[in-house]
């Protein structure tokens, strides 16, 4: 895993760059959030193919647990991907309400993510 450290609005924020799945548990999601934020990052961008498919199948709670200590650490968090593919009206749903906040958003390429990145510390 290589972190590409970006600096936005002041807002220091971290592109995840991987081969692997990262985030397959909620330990996955607290390991990633408790080694970068503790270096100082306050936002994480991480593209879904890191991401397990239990996380995108809400069933599971694994996004909601996940996602919730995100918010909890003040941390933000941007999932890159295409989301079309998800037929899941309860996912769809969710990835909707999640983007009009500011906490938590899904999005299609790196340069609306970077974009995403708050204005200021959340």
């Amino acid at each position: 895993m290589e972190i590409v450290t970006h600096n936005i609005n002041d807002i220091k924020t971290a592109e995840i760059v991987a081969d692997e799945t990262i985030l397959a548990s909620v330990e996955d999601g607290l390991d990633l959030l408790g080694d970068l934020y503790y270096q100082g990052y306050d936002c994480i961008i991480i593209p879904d193919q890191n991401i397990s498919e239990k996380f995108f199948d809400l069933k599971t709670k694994l996004a909601g647990e996940v996602l919730q200590k995100f918010v909890q650490y003040r941390v933000s968090l941007i999932i890159i991907g295409d989301f079309l593919k998800y037929t899941s009206k309860s996912l769809n749903d969710f990835i909707y309400e999640s983007n009009k906040g500011r906490h938590i958003n899904f999005v299609t390429s790196l340069s609306e993510a970077l974009a995403r990145v708050p204005k200021s510390k959340p």
